[in-house]
């Protein structure tokens, strides 16, 4: 293919996306295919000649979309909400063009410099501490990771480092296996099942801490487990608070848990994947109240703020402390510049070597949406949760299983048992997500 089929496919396929998403109204959400569906539709092995762009685009229906789970339909109600907009494809498109890998400064400046810049952009519009911020000479500063689990295994690693060098520092008789065999996770009992990887990945133990009947963790409860712990011999070193939880959207508290973190010399990461998007709004602003005393706090614009993923924002109130626990330096990855102060190398801030050109995307988005437009996506969705609430309440077969803070409303049909039912019967209970 050359430069000029390339104009005339990239054109129809601009068309054919286009088209499908205007039209995804009318497909069929989730796909009716079994498992194995794909393999007799395609030949057991590649083709040995050159085929043409038609019969390749002519296999995207016959083929592909057949077994798509359209993530963009207004009737898929699974999961999270996809976000997704015509500028961030845009700015895909071309990072795909560009085609760099951005392992460090040098691999492409303009690739390393737009993401500082950009979480910096990102971080004002949640108003983050300026610690978190990269600016002209901070300590901190923001990285696009691919999702948040990788934010919270960052984090995790970060603080087990971390934590190792102290512990050796103040107790030079004990080995790195004999202090890791000590070590404590914590998360709470709501937490993404990703908090339990990332510790399973670090060959740390975890503990959930339990929530209260508003499914959030409070200080004393964190305070207990730890206590508990201590006396024990073990070591607390991490601690993932979470706003706005998978099951029902529920908020950690922050500025309870936040200086026992501190106290303690544990490192407290906030994910806040799906709810983070909101905190560009004033008035959800408060939510994100305590994360002064976080080391790393992360929120997934591709789950609510029209970014295509992956994009997930991870800041560090120390930069130092990510780059202390991953930085290697071969000969074949070093340039002029690294020791300056003056440039970042990402490939020291995340588990892969290599990185796309991601910040494009986030660039073209906030450019073309402005804060106000993207504020305004928000809000309708919260104004339709709220909707979709009140219609439950009216209906007398439903009860609100959660309070509706943001998009995500829990519901479940009431359960009337007669006296000869088995004890321990529950209702069903749904999520509906805006």
């Amino acid at each position: 293919m050359d430069a000029a089929e390339f104009r005339k496919r990239g054109k129809e396929m601009v068309d054919y996306v286009a088209d499908y998403l205007e039209k995804i109204d009318k497909r069929q959400v989730f796909p009716d295919v079994e498992p194995g569906y794909l393999r007799p539709l395609i030949a057991d092995c590649a083709p040995q000649e050159p085929e043409s762009f038609e019969d390749i685009f002519k296999d995207i229906e016959k083929i592909i979309m057949p077994g798509v789970t359209h993530w963009h339909s207004p009737y898929f109600f699974a999961y999270f909400p996809a976000a997704s907009s015509f500028p961030a494809l845009l700015a895909d498109m071309l990072c795909g063009g560009i085609g760099c890998v951005g392992f460090s400064w040098a691999a492409s400046p303009a690739c390393t410099e737009l993401e500082t810049v950009m979480l910096d952009w990102l971080g004002k519009m949640i108003n983050l501490p300026q610690e978190f911020l990269a600016g002209k000479d901070g300590q901190g500063g923001g990285v696009i990771q691919g999702s948040a689990s990788e934010a919270t295994l960052i984090s995790l690693l970060a603080a087990r480092t971390k934590t190792i060098r102290r512990v050796q520092s103040e107790k030079p008789e004990l080995t790195e296996a004999e202090i890791m065999g000590r070590l404590v996770a914590y998360a709470s009992d709501q937490a993404h099942s990703s908090v339990e990887r990332a510790a399973l990945i670090g060959a740390v133990k975890i503990k959930n801490v339990p929530s209260d009947d508003t499914f959030t963790v409070c200080g004393s409860a964190l305070k207990k487990v730890l206590d508990e712990d201590k006396a024990a011999g073990l070591i607390p070193f991490f601690f993932c608070a979470t706003l706005g939880t998978t099951p029902c959207c529920s908020f950690d508290k922050l500025l309870e848990l936040g200086p026992i973190c501190n106290k303690e010399n544990i490192w407290m990461h906030i994910d806040a994947a799906y709810a983070g998007s909101a905190f560009i709004c004033p008035e959800f602003r408060h939510l994100l109240n305590g994360v002064e005393f976080a080391d790393s706090f992360n929120f997934n614009p591709h789950k609510w703020l029209l970014v295509n993923f992956d994009c997930s924002a991870m800041w560090v109130k120390k930069r130092s402390d990510l780059i202390g626990a991953f930085k290697l330096e071969p000969l074949y990855l070093q340039h002029h510049h690294q020791e300056s102060g003056l440039v970042t190398d990402y490939r020291h801030w995340q588990i892969p070597l290599g990185r796309r050109f991601r910040s494009l995307k986030l660039w073209f988005v906030l450019r073309m949406y402005g804060v106000k437009g993207l504020q305004e996506h928000i809000r309708k969705h919260v104004r339709l949760s709220h909707q979709f609430e009140h219609l439950v309440l009216q209906d007398g077969r439903f009860e609100i299983c959660a309070e509706v803070v943001l998009g995500l409303v829990c519901f479940r049909l009431k359960w009337n048992p007669p006296t000869s039912s088995l004890p321990g019967s529950t209702s069903h209970s749904w999520q509906l997500i805006f």
